[in-house]
């Protein structure tokens, strides 16, 4: 009983010690420094290529994450795994314009799809996203893009930034609808037309398309030739902008597209000053 008693008194002692020992520093939260900016600068979008419960399964108890997952159910919703100000692991070895491993510059959504069958043929048979997922994501993407002022061209699907090893979010995702939305760039149909007028009499050779594709974004060997890392990035850029024929070839088609895309744009109009009102004496 003795022990017991003592042993109550130690342990007793012990805790008002632990609740009067000083922090070991403080932090003052009344100052805010105005030099800094949100860590995002690119949102990427995928498929899961797998089913609901699958798809929570991989993405919470594996190493890949993503920061939010969109259900396939009838009334689709979000699942918000891993917080902004944290990095996910969704876009592995991947390259944008200058950046690359964009993992710990971006925010990656998985959006539940099951990808692609291959055919009797052998050609993939990708499965559409159903119209109530989009409805969910736009208001995300929008509210993402307002707080992290990503800028418009920087809203990717995981092939544009891994096109030699990724087919995400395929050819039947709608970036059209992310378009008339006001989220990302979409080339003007009458300028394509005008422009592959031009190229139909002589299609650009490889440098010009490398040199274009680079120039709007992608990770494309710089060669010369059309070789298989070419045709693979040609792919990714026709899923996302020429969804109705997507083989690869550097066609006239693609090659106004690109035109279009990469095309300088007009200096905004500058604001009329008026004129100084002498003061009347």
């Amino acid at each position: 009983m003795h022990k017991i008693l003592l042993a109550s008194l130690i342990a007793a002692a012990l805790a008002g010690c632990a609740t009067t020992l000083p922090a070991p520093y403080e932090l003052d939260h009344t100052l805010t420094s105005k030099g800094q900016a949100s860590r995002v600068r690119f949102i990427v979008i995928h498929y899961t290529v797998a089913d609901l419960d699958r798809s929570i399964m991989l993405l919470t108890e594996k190493e890949v994450s993503a920061h939010y997952l969109l259900t396939d159910t009838p009334q689709p919703k979000f699942y918000a795994l891993v917080d902004e100000k944290n990095a996910a692991w969704h876009a592995g070895l991947s390259n944008w314009k200058s950046y690359s491993n964009l993992n710990n510059s971006s925010i990656g959504i998985e959006i539940v799809n099951p990808g692609f069958i291959v055919g009797p043929d052998g050609k993939r048979v990708y499965q559409p996203f159903s119209q109530a997922q989009i409805d969910k994501l736009i208001p995300l993407l929008k509210d993402l893009v307002a707080r992290h002022k990503v800028a418009p061209e920087n809203i990717l699907g995981h092939s544009d930034i891994a096109p030699q090893r990724k087919q995400d979010p395929g050819p039947l995702f709608p970036w059209k609808q992310l378009a008339d939305a006001g989220l990302i760039q979409w080339p003007d149909a009458a300028a394509v037309a005008t422009a592959r007028a031009q190229f139909e009499t002589a299609v650009p050779d490889a440098v010009w398309f490398q040199q274009k594709l680079a120039q709007h974004g992608y990770a494309v060997p710089q060669t010369g030739v059309f070789d298989e890392a070419t045709h693979n990035v040609i792919v990714a850029f026709q899923t996302k902008y020429r969804q109705a024929n997507w083989d690869g070839v550097p066609d006239a088609e693609s090659a106004a597209i690109l035109e279009v895309l990469t095309a300088p744009k007009p200096p905004a109009p500058v604001a009329p000053v008026a004129p100084a009102v002498a003061a009347k004496p």
